[in-house]
């Protein structure tokens, strides 16, 4: 059993009390809300003649079926512009904080709340979306939420649940050039497997943990959720502090110095009891690239496709149902297979820093006439950014389309959508079965300088070439 890990120790402070079944009752520091498992949520609480217990604790904006290439109202997608009329009614009734499109402040949730100053240590944070993990990169403790549960927040700022164990993800030395957080993350859950964080929190630590950015330390917690965890953090440190400060919704003067001093609290200790340990050598990972239908079948781009002997039985299963839905052969070679589509953004890797990576590798090249690329900003403010640095530009004149804030392509529940089989380099998360719109679209996880590479090229292709 964990003891005096940062996860035991926010735990600790946000246990209401411990219920009969065995679980405990959590409370909430900060609920986040967007358009799409909000409604019924909403809904619930109107049917019991429910409001929202502490309104200044929710915050919504939209992101998931928001249209990137037109976003005049309504929207063209009928079902789309009632989503957004419910959550606009239900944030005016309940008098919630909506960051809507115009704001300034609209865009993915996962990045919207960070870059605000909303997420902070200490916390205990729900969304009604997988990957509120991502949050987690600033130590607090973030979990992903069903509809029933957003009710329940929204009606008792609480949810119920069982105590996770904790594992240690201990990074050693540093990743090398051309080498991303989204290999780092993606190797990690390739070695460990999709389902062995089930039951765990992810602690991740170490040097290589310790070198990466506050927007790189996003994309590995965004990713743990991929392997199997229910949520993943990183210990706070000064550029966790840094980012924090004169943020938006940041502690100010006086209130400022007292959350510094608490937030310098907030560690495992050196004498930390893990449930498990696991090491990683940052400096062999290379470039990493999916050629399955889940996150864990990633290979570095120097490699094969793994053949069926090399494989565990159950993963052999898996296996043979990638081979036959991405008609991809074991053996094959990863580099050079054709891409046809190309998307840079998500709330993986939709930041300003994965904008600016990916346009280095783009500056004065041309997409290859045989690939369809677009980039979409994770929000109104990164849009805003990558303008006055002229990385918009970058894009455009590269050949890539310059879209809107917004889930986009991630998830598909808007126009942008793979068609029929075709192939995908994408930056987002997932790579399931129909994940990106079309029901035999096939999608290829990488890092944004990745998808940039692949987009010049027209195939798979090792950044490095690019940028050493």
């Amino acid at each position: 059993m964990s003891k005096d890990t940062l996860f035991d120790k926010v735990w600790d402070l946000h246990k209401v009390s411990s219920l009969p079944g065995g679980s405990d009752q959590i409370f909430i520091g900060l609920h986040l809300i967007h358009e799409v498992t909000s409604p019924q949520a909403f809904g619930a609480l109107k049917d019991k003649n429910l409001t929202v217990k502490f309104p200044s604790r929710t915050v919504a904006t939209v992101d998931h079926i928001v249209p990137t290439d037109n976003q005049s109202r309504p929207f063209k997608d009928s079902l789309a512009e009632k989503m957004i009329e419910t959550l606009e009614k239900n944030c005016l009734k309940h008098k919630i904080r909506f960051f809507n499109i115009g704001s300034g402040n609209q865009g993915i949730v996962h990045v919207v709340a960070p870059e605000l100053g909303l997420t902070q240590p200490g916390m205990t944070i729900a969304c009604g979306d997988s990957h509120t993990s991502t949050h987690g990169a600033f130590g607090s403790i973030a979990f992903g939420i069903g509809t029933s549960q957003v009710r329940d927040v929204l009606a008792s700022q609480t949810i119920a649940m069982n105590k996770l164990k904790v594992r240690q993800i201990w990074c050693d030395n540093k990743l090398s050039s051309g080498v991303y957080a989204k290999d780092l993350v993606l190797h990690i859950i390739n070695k460990l497997g999709v389902k062995a964080g089930v039951g765990f929190a992810y602690e991740f630590a170490g040097p290589a943990i310790n070198a990466l950015s506050m927007e790189e330390r996003m994309t590995i917690c965004n990713m743990s959720i991929e392997g199997g965890a229910r949520c993943g953090y990183i210990n706070p440190d000064e550029k966790t502090f840094s980012y924090i400060k004169n943020k938006l919704c940041a502690p100010k003067n006086d209130h400022w110095e007292n959350a510094l001093t608490w937030w310098k609290t907030l560690k495992s200790d050196e004498n930390s009891i893990y449930d498990d340990v696991i090491k990683i050598d940052a400096a062999k990972i290379e470039p990493t690239v999916t050629w399955g239908i889940t996150p864990g079948q990633s290979i570095g781009i120097n490699q094969q496709i793994p053949l069926l002997d090399e494989l565990s039985p159950n993963d052999k299963l898996v296996a043979e149902e990638a081979f036959e839905y991405m008609s991809f052969k074991p053996g094959q070679s990863i580099k050079d297979i054709p891409i046809e589509v190309c998307f840079i953004g998500s709330c993986t890797n939709g930041r300003i820093s994965d904008l600016r990576i990916a346009a280095k590798v783009l500056k004065d090249k041309k997409v290859s006439k045989n690939v369809k690329a677009f980039v979409v900003p994770g929000s109104e403010r990164v849009a805003i950014a990558a303008k006055k640095e002229g990385l918009d530009q970058i894009f455009k004149d590269s050949g890539f389309q310059w879209r809107e804030p917004g889930c986009s392509m991630c998830l598909a529940m808007n126009s942008d959508r793979l068609i029929g089989n075709q192939v995908s380099a994408s930056s987002s998360n997932r790579n399931f079965k129909g994940r990106q719109g079309s029901p035999n679209g096939r999608t290829l996880l990488m890092s944004p300088a990745m998808v940039a590479a692949a987009a010049i090229n027209g195939k798979v292709s090792d950044v490095r070439e690019f940028i050493n």
